[in-house]
């Protein structure tokens, strides 16, 4: 059968590689068209676009960008009427998919959504859009199933494909790690500041500004893969602070605390028990706009599985050197620790497993046989 893929950004190259595989297993013979990046090219199929070339942020900066935007909505569409997919399958990135799943249905093409845009926090009138949409919805938070139900919409919780992706990997050996980066024996605190050039630039400089003030440990700046080392070479004036591009399971296997930018890095982080304090800061402007349409007490996705206060959360005005300093002590502290390393536990149970990528993959093919 013919698949054609929507990505969007690195996360979702990430679980697309992974359900590329699984799509390989249970059929051999798939011819896979995608819009994604280096890990699903890695896997095999066609890539038409990659992720790095329409990494916007925010709503002032798609404005800013918007006719480059629509281009690439044009292009798609004559891509996928030229392939003629059996089935198209969209991963997360809402704001790019569900314009691309609306034309779809109307020219007859079979919708499957892998990881559901977030409804369930901003904007639940979109439920409407992907009901009349989307043919099948795969689902890998538990407390989304439970929010379609209420639209008497059917989907999909197969669990989380982060847990696979984790537990898959090779751990690296730390004697030889270390010597590669120029680590010395210090624990190491982690720097998640994000994927695009936005967030990093908002995040980085505040995360950065603590570092004197914990001279007994080293910090390490997990460059996002989206990338190059170069864009981070003027944060890196502290010799405390180390720069590792492309390996931030690698860090967080190592580390002993983490900075984390609000989004699928601190459910990371969660896996790996490394304690986190979680940041945000956009521009005012669509800080404000998102506020206005966001409708959730939490905005880490630990804090929201478990549906309480796990990890500190410092939003906005309240992501300071002054908060950020106050937070990390505490995560340092052994006590606290402990019960964070609790609940921790208790988010993976509720994650329901290993095997979402093998899931999805076989009803997808399952459900193009019936």
């Amino acid at each position: 059968m013919k698949y054609y893929i929507l990505v969007g950004e690195a996360s979702g190259d990430l679980h697309g590689s992974n359900l590329m595989k699984a799509l390989y297993h249970e059929d051999p013979d798939a011819d896979i068209r995608f819009w994604g990046g280096d890990l699903m090219q890695d896997v095999g199929g066609t890539l038409v676009t990659h992720y790095k070339k329409r990494a916007f942020m925010g709503f002032i900066e798609i404005i800013k960008n918007l006719f480059t935007v629509l281009g690439f909505i044009s292009d798609c569409k004559k891509d996928i009427a030229a392939f003629k997919p059996d089935v198209i399958i969209f991963i997360d990135n809402s704001g790019f998919n569900l314009r691309i799943a609306k034309w779809a249905k109307q020219e007859g093409f079979v919708t499957h959504y892998y990881i559901s845009p977030q409804v369930w926090a901003s904007r639940a009138g979109r439920v409407k859009t992907i009901k009349e949409t989307i043919d099948h919805m795969y689902v890998i938070l538990p407390f989304v199933k439970g929010f379609y139900d209420k639209y008497n919409y059917p989907v999909h919780f197969v669990g989380h494909p982060l847990i696979d992706a984790i537990a898959g990997r090779t751990q690296a050996d730390p004697d030889a790690f270390a010597k590669e980066h120029q680590l010395d024996e210090r624990p190491i605190i982690a720097l998640l500041p994000g994927s695009r050039k936005q967030e990093i630039n908002a995040m980085l400089s505040v995360m950065l500004s603590v570092v004197d003030d914990y001279p007994d440990y080293q910090f390490v700046i997990a460059g996002a893969p989206s990338q190059d080392a170069s864009f981070y070479k003027p944060f890196l004036k502290n010799s405390q602070v180390r720069l590792i591009m492309n390996k931030t399971y690698d860090v967080l296997s190592f580390a002993n605390a983490a900075l984390v930018t609000s989004g699928t890095a601190t459910l990371e982080a969660a896996l790996f028990k490394v304690p986190q304090v979680v940041c945000y800061k956009g521009s005012r402007i669509s800080y404000e706009i998102a506020k206005r349409i966001i409708k959730l007490e939490y905005i880490s996705l630990v804090n929201l599985i478990m549906d309480k206060s796990v990890v500190t959360e410092l939003i906005q005005n309240d992501f300071t050197t002054k908060t950020l300093k106050a937070s990390l002590t505490l995560i340092l502290d052994d006590y606290h620790r402990a019960a964070l390393f609790l609940d921790y536990y208790d988010l993976e149970q509720k994650l329901g497993g290993r095997g979402a990528s093998s899931k999805t993959a076989k009803m997808i093919v399952g459900h193009s046989k019936d």
